[in-house]
């Protein structure tokens, strides 16, 4: 008997692995309805939501309606980044201006690095890793 893929399945996706915390991204498709606020605007990866969703800095702003919590905390309507999948942003490249598919490679030392295939001079350009503190 052949067994079914859940729905929710939490393997995870390529891209995930390649898009890392920090990163630039760019929006490329999603929004709701005939308004695409976010399509086209960057961000900085903040964290993100499971294996396939990403919260971006700035973008797909969404109003929490919240409850006084005690007198230190009292009720209102608070902004906060909603998050958005991972197909629907893409690495964003500041020299070029453009978002690019990253690629991973295999350095002749064994190192693997990340990096993308410049549209210009199709050589493979290094991302350099960022060094966490």
């Amino acid at each position: 008997m052949a067994s079914k893929k859940s729905k929710g399945s939490t393997k995870l996706d390529k891209r995930t692995s390649l898009i890392k915390k920090g990163d630039t991204v760019m929006v490329i498709a999603g929004g709701n309805g005939t308004t695409r606020a976010n399509k086209g605007k960057t961000g900085k990866v903040l964290k993100f939501m499971g294996a396939n969703r990403v919260i971006v800095e700035g973008l797909n702003m969404m109003t929490k309606h919240q409850r006084a919590q005690g007198p230190d905390k009292p009720a209102g309507k608070i902004q906060r980044e909603a998050s958005l999948h991972v197909s629907n942003v893409m690495f964003y490249v500041e020299k070029l201006k453009r978002p690019v598919r990253l690629k991973s490679k295999i350095l002749a030392d064994g190192k693997k690095v990340r990096g993308y295939l410049n549209p210009e001079s199709k050589a493979f350009e290094e991302i350099p890793a960022v060094v966490k503190s």
